[in-house]
């Protein structure tokens, strides 16, 4: 298979892998996705997460304010520009996003033992640093 078609196969396989795991998640993927970067990156203003998400500022902003007012995500006055808010995951967001994370843990995990045997899963782990590598060269890091 030549590395055109292989990355093809991949792009697709990894869409019905996430696709499928997704399905246990109790939140909207873009409210997930901002707790998600609020959590790795710190904190971000709504512009930050539009961009990253690469989502209009006006989807981004209806996502924090849900996040909001459910307490997931506060907003404080940034230090550098009054005009902006720079949001911070709340220890509530933060509970969520763990929860979140652990149900697909759980499903994934799950599913990892029922399909494959011992040798499967160490070929399988050693795909999963290959799949890391590939994804800091697309993302330059």
């Amino acid at each position: 298979m030549d590395a055109d078609a292989l990355a093809e196969e991949l792009r697709q396989s990894l869409g019905e892998l996430i696709r499928a795991v997704r399905t246990v998640d109790s939140m909207p993927p873009g409210e997930a996705a901002i707790l998600g970067f609020l959590d790795r990156r710190g904190p971000l203003t709504t512009a930050d997460l539009a961009r990253l998400r690469g989502v209009s500022h006006q989807s981004a902003a209806k996502s924090v304010k849900d996040l909001s007012a459910d307490g997931l995500v506060r907003g404080v006055q940034h230090p550098d520009d009054g005009r902006k808010l720079l949001l911070h995951l709340t220890d509530a967001g933060r509970s969520r996003l763990h929860g979140e994370r652990a149900r697909r843990a759980n499903v994934l995990g799950a599913a990892v033992r029922e399909t494959f045997d011992p040798g499967e899963q160490r070929r399988l782990s050693e795909s999963v640093a290959l799949l890391r590598r590939l994804t800091a060269h697309l993302t330059g890091e």
